[in-house]
């Protein structure tokens, strides 16, 4: 497995090995022991799915009082995935990193605790999976607008399809203290 660190300390790249013949492959996308030595030492809890289709923006989504850390892995289409620093406090405030996960490729993102989680997808669809630290909580559910200009995140596609919710989520600067 290579792990590297992205521009903003805490998020990493994964590449998970893949074996492969002319039948297709073979991956771990997720090995215990591995995982908690090299990209995050805390259980996941919880995994989702979404199925998504061409022009779909999804985020940028968090939660409070209990955050999540997520292991996001795109198993079909592809996906820009987007992990923005929201931590009052934190050097890196403001700032976001983005990767394409795809199917084909097998990457995956680990974004820690604290940080809003967006992607939008690139393809024709997208079949996207997120392991997660802590338990999704309604109460504790948030956004911010994923077209915030203080974040200045570049989405590689116009007129993304988005959710009422996602549409009227607060700016970065009218997030409630916390």
């Amino acid at each position: 497995m290579n792990v590297q660190e992205l521009a903003i300390p805490g998020v990493k790249l994964v590449r998970p090995p893949r074996f492969g013949d002319a039948r297709g492959y073979f991956t771990e996308l997720w090995r215990e022991a591995s995982y908690r030595a090299e990209v995050v030492d805390r259980p996941f809890v919880q995994t989702n799915l979404s199925s998504s289709s061409a022009g779909v923006l999804r985020g940028l989504h968090f939660q409070l009082p209990t955050p999540q850390g997520k292991l996001v892995t795109c198993l079909r289409g592809a996906i820009w995935d987007v992990a923005a620093d929201i931590r009052p406090g934190s050097p890196t405030f403001g700032q976001w990193v983005g990767e394409t996960l795809t199917g084909e490729n097998g990457r995956q993102l680990y974004i820690p605790e604290g940080f809003a989680h967006g992607f939008c997808v690139v393809g024709d669809e997208a079949l996207v999976m997120y392991q997660c630290t802590a338990l999704y909580d309604p109460a504790g559910d948030a956004a911010v607008r994923w077209d915030d200009p203080d974040l200045a995140i570049v989405w590689p596609i116009a007129n993304p399809l988005v959710s009422p919710k996602d549409a009227a989520a607060p700016f970065l600067d009218d997030l409630p203290a916390r």
